[in-house]
């Protein structure tokens, strides 16, 4: 038995301190009276406040933006510009909600670059989680 502790939270980011790759490690302590034999053959016996191990936690996506839902509103809002409002794009946004998204060609257009992860959120800290959620290198 053990007991992990919390992990920090950084107050800007609401996500743990230490997260890196989408995962945070925390310190987990034995209970206490566990003992373990250790390699050198002596029994060490825990008592509670001794780190054990660390365990790795994932980091909650924070960022608001959804590679799913970004695809999906490509696909049925696009011709709005929906899509583009939505990763942070205002101006193209408009631009094809004015134009019907550019008569349809650039909805179609868009619709590939946001699927294939060429497009994504215009924010760089965004942008790196997207990358890293997606597994896509940049």
């Amino acid at each position: 038995m053990y007991l992990c502790k919390s992990p920090k939270i950084d107050d800007a980011t609401q996500e743990p301190e230490n997260c890196k790759d989408l995962l945070a490690w925390v310190e987990c302590l034995p209970a206490p009276n566990i003992s373990c034999l250790l390699p050198n053959g002596t029994r060490f016996k825990f008592s509670g406040e001794e780190v054990g191990f660390n365990k790795s936690v994932p980091c909650r996506n924070v960022t608001g933006y959804s590679y799913k839902v970004a695809v999906a509103l490509s696909l049925f809002l696009g011709w709005l510009g929906a899509d583009r409002f939505y990763l942070g794009y205002p101006a193209l946004g408009l631009l094809k909600f004015c134009t019907v998204g550019f008569c349809g060609i650039g909805s179609l257009v868009d619709f590939i670059l946001i699927s294939m992860q060429i497009v994504g959120p215009s924010d760089d800290l965004s942008l790196r989680r997207w990358t890293e959620r997606t597994g896509r290198k940049t």
